[in-house]
């Protein structure tokens, strides 16, 4: 598992429960954590900040976080999503611990404890604490009410424990269509919080399980679920995000039940009693975070599948370049409280930046190439260069250099402004690494368009300084033309245009989309970059940060997705 910082926004209210629990002895010396993503979708930055809570504070406390997949709604879930999750989690930096369910050391699936879960339903059944509603969803919001009023009993609330089992049964066994009864657990239909009033706790749904296949055709919901898998893993803290507080107290009197039956794990002598507590999700700006939403942009093709560099996927944000490290230090950044609040995605680019610029190794591209002539240049040289300037043990590299190069359009002007500093008529400039030229013409297609720049270059300049001690201010960078590898660079942005592409409601966000999200250029890139490790990532010079891509990148056939620009006016607090 990666280190986890022992900072001071590790020492969050969160850690501050954990802490006096385990000082206290209610842990029997162990904190036990999990992570229960339902496998219905790819894991997104919103989980990531949770995955780091979650095995964060395992680790902190050397205990055990688990990894659950909570696959209790079969019409949405599959191995595709489980399988991704799990290579999410290890790439982010940490890994689950504990017993297991299934040979997998800290791994559960909630469908392997569905037996479990029955028996304990029928428990329930028979202690009068829970009974078969045949209510319609639209009859039961009449008979549920409002929190300010008391509801309605369902007609079937005070009906005998021999019934409602047999119709439980009979649920199991097929007899009835979807939605035809339900099991609800026996709670308070005064209570001012809905979800104590009653709640659902079985449902039909004839839908095959990936896992388990046609054996079961009643579900638990997640709310009756969560606690029981917690409760039977031993788990001693379960952190959830905001949304799940008001279910708190139905948590709660789950776990009551599991105690009255004797399920409550216990750890040297002591009896694990898990307990929920509730932090803000992360929310950020400039995308979506709904897996609906994001599955819609996924099977409408708006992007190109789940891990499209401009989604706010974990496997996405890895295509595009993304350090793991950067993102846990991104989520540490924003830190835990209770308080709901919005992220800027430049904090997560910044420590994008920060972390790509110690490790990333620097290479030299040209995106929108003009070629250079070097008039009274001949033969070839090579140019030394250091791999990363911030780290000797990365070495360097030598890099062709010889009368024709590739340089970026945008480093010469015909008419140049005030303060440009860069090439122009009978202007010089510092070839990075390599020598000083002078500007003595160019030529134009017959769109007006410069194709061709002539130079000459000082013979006394080689190695970057002039010999006679006069200032050139402008360095640029180039590849050499008879060398370079010819490559695809995509650029991404924003997949939307305004910060929060649901002001108008989810049914709308389509029209906020960025058309000029993903431009796809052909640049020329120095020989070295040929051969790229799909998955590596480069700082090319002056230009920003990139990886190779880790699908259609190929040895002479490189494709680079831009990570994040070089610089931004962004400053994190």
């Amino acid at each position: 598992m990666e280190e986890v910082k022992d900072s001071d926004t590790s020492r969050h209210f969160l850690r501050q429960w954990i802490d006096e629990d385990h000082a206290a002895g209610r842990t029997g010396g162990q904190v036990v954590t999990r992570f229960p993503p339902e496998p219905n979708g790819y894991i997104h930055i919103g989980h990531a900040k949770a995955v780091c809570v979650d095995f964060g504070m395992a680790k902190l406390f050397g205990g055990e976080c688990h990894l659950r997949l909570d696959d209790t709604n079969p019409t949405k879930e599959s191995d595709e999503y489980a399988e991704n999750i799990k290579n999410d989690i290890r790439w982010l930096g940490f890994q689950w611990s504990g017993a297991g369910d299934a040979g997998e050391a800290g791994f559960y699936n909630a469908s392997n404890m569905f037996d479990t879960m029955y028996r304990i339903a029928e428990n329930l059944i028979k202690a009068g604490q829970a009974y078969c509603c045949n209510l319609t969803q639209e009859e039961w919001k009449q008979y549920r009410g409002v929190p300010e009023k008391p509801g309605t009993p369902s007609p079937s609330r005070d009906t005998d424990p021999e019934r409602n089992l047999r119709i439980f049964r009979e649920m199991r066994d097929g007899k009835y269509a979807d939605g035809e009864w339900c099991l609800r657990a026996k709670i308070d239909m005064a209570s001012p919080n809905i979800h104590f009033r009653d709640p659902v706790i079985y449902r039909i749904r004839h839908v095959s399980h990936y896992h388990l296949g046609d054996k079961w055709c009643i579900y638990p919901m997640y709310d009756f679920a969560h606690p029981i898998e917690d409760a039977l893993e031993g788990v001693t803290h379960s952190m959830c995000t905001l949304e799940f507080e008001v279910h708190r107290p139905l948590y709660d009197w789950v776990v009551d039940r599991m105690d009255e039956q004797g399920l409550l794990v216990v750890r040297n002598g002591v009896k694990i009693r898990p307990q929920q507590r509730e932090f803000a999700r992360l929310n950020i700006t400039w995308t979506v975070m709904s897996k609906r939403l994001l599955l819609q942009l996924v099977t409408e093709k708006h992007v190109a599948g789940w891990d499209d560099p401009r989604m706010p996927t974990v496997c996405g944000m890895r295509r595009r370049g993304f350090p793991p490290a950067a993102i846990r230090e991104f989520c540490e950044r924003v830190g835990v409280t209770k308080v709901e609040s919005e992220s800027d995605p430049a904090l997560l680019e910044w420590c994008v930046r920060e972390e790509l610029n110690r490790t990333a190794a620097r290479r030299m591209a040209v995106l929108d190439p003009v070629k250079v002539v070097i008039e009274n240049f001949e033969g070839s040289r090579t140019v030394t260069k250091a791999n990363n300037p911030l780290d000797e043990s990365a070495g360097s590299r030598e890099i062709p250099f010889s009368r024709e190069l590739w340089i970026d359009r945008a480093d010469f002007q015909e008419n140049p402004e005030k303060k440009f500093f860069r090439l122009g008529p009978d202007r010089e400039v510092r070839l990075a690494g390599a020598c000083i030229v002078k500007c003595t013409g160019y030529e134009k297609d017959a769109d007006g368009k410069v194709s061709l720049i002539r130079c000459t270059w000082d013979e006394g300049s080689w190695g970057g300084n002039a010999p006679d001690g006069r200032k050139v201010k402008g360095t640029i960078h180039w590849v050499d033309a008879a060398t370079a590898v010819k490559a695809e660079v995509r650029l991404y942005d924003r997949l939307f245009t305004v910060p929060d592409p649901l002001q108008d409601g989810s049914d709308g966000f389509l029209k906020y989309m960025n058309k000029d999200s993903l431009r796809t250029l052909t640049a020329y890139v120095e020989p070295a970059l040929g051969q790229a490790e799909p998955g590596t990532s480069f700082q090319f010079e002056r230009t920003g940060y990139f990886v190779a891509d880790a699908k259609d990148s190929k040895p002479g056939a490189p494709v680079f997705n831009r990570t994040v620009t070089l610089k931004d006016s962004y400053k994190p607090a």
